[in-house]
């Protein structure tokens, strides 16, 4: 249970003993790719395939292989791959959806099985977003119809789909890879922009959504969304109804690393419904998120209970992908 809550990054390009002991010793549900991890399509592909042949041979069930490949700004497999503009060019649903469906095809190539993409995000127009050359644009209806068709587009192409980052980063202008940026807006302010795009998201049955490591102090004084029991539990569980995967942001980044020690933020995770935790690199910060994961549970029923349901979900996910087990 407690590895299948962890999706980790590691150094490579090949099953190292690294990475074996990952998917043995503490069966991590899933791993993501970066440039770090790739040479050219050939060895990325042997790279994917043999980790799920390794994760099946030691009788786990299927990882979740994810990769970034949003387009533009951020996309980590570059020629001979499609390299595409990125969102801030899509301005058709044609456009969304040929990005999808190329995508899909050159994921399944190489046995990458889930994108982290595409960005909901929301870019204002009147202040210098974070998120302005990642995002559809500044228009809610804009960004909820094309991140939809991008969704479809990678689903019925096989790959689970994980929009990001609920509940929206495009009003900020800090970026969380190097600290924590905090956002004064109302919840009205959230449901009437921000909101509806992962709303859309949920209705065309998104696979994830990946949390924004954001404090909202509108919404919880205390903890940024990522670690947020009100963000992650109350509004997207229970008043969106999302009962799809719900994924961290990447735990090594400065938003969280200079704020939180591992441990503290694992026990938030667990109490706020969050299916996975996602450590993108190489530490001991993973054995102690296992280990933490596993005490939790030990110590509390409740914990326990809520770690069946999130894996479950994980279950049910990794059953979309139709890889035998």
């Amino acid at each position: 249970m407690a590895g299948q809550r962890l999706m980790i990054g590691f150094n490579g390009t090949a099953l190292n003993s690294d990475l074996k002991f990952y998917i043995n010793t503490f069966k991590v549900g899933g791993i993501i790719l970066f440039s770090r991890n790739i040479k050219d399509p050939r060895q990325l592909e042997n790279l994917c395939r043999s980790a799920q042949a390794y994760a099946g041979d030691c009788g786990h069930p299927p990882l979740f292989i994810a990769i970034d490949q949003e387009g533009g700004q951020v996309a980590r497999l570059k020629k001979p791959f499609t390299v595409f503009p990125g969102n801030p060019s899509m301005t058709a649903e044609a456009d969304a959806r040929y990005f999808a469906e190329i995508t899909a095809a050159e994921l399944n190539q190489v046995g990458i099985n889930m994108d982290m993409a595409p960005v909901l995000d929301i870019a204002p127009k009147e202040i210098d977003s974070i998120m302005a050359r990642r995002s559809f644009g500044h228009d809610p209806g804009q960004v909820s119809l094309l991140g939809a068709e991008v969704i479809r587009g990678l689903q019925q192409n096989g790959i689970l789909s994980v929009a990001k980052h609920f509940p929206g980063i495009g009003r900020t202008i800090l970026d969380s890879h190097h600290d924590l940026p905090s956002l004064d807006v109302t919840p009205e302010d959230l449901e009437a922009s921000d909101l509806l795009p992962f709303q859309a998201a949920i209705a065309c049955d998104v696979a994830g959504i990946m949390l924004s490591h954001i404090h909202y102090p509108g919404l919880d004084q205390k903890w940024p969304a990522s670690l947020s029991p009100a963000i992650a539990q109350e509004l997207l569980r229970r008043k969106l109804g999302f009962d799809g995967l719900v994924i961290t942001d990447d735990l090594d980044m400065g938003a969280i690393k200079k704020h939180y020690p591992i441990h503290g933020a694992i026990q938030q995770i667990l109490k706020a419904e969050i299916d996975i935790a996602l450590i993108c690199h190489k530490g001991p910060d993973i054995k102690t998120a296992f280990e933490e994961i596993l005490r939790q549970a030990d110590n509390s029923e409740i914990v326990a209970t809520q770690g069946e349901n999130a894996v479950q979900r994980i279950l049910r996910a990794k059953d979309r992908l139709g890889i035998e087990k």
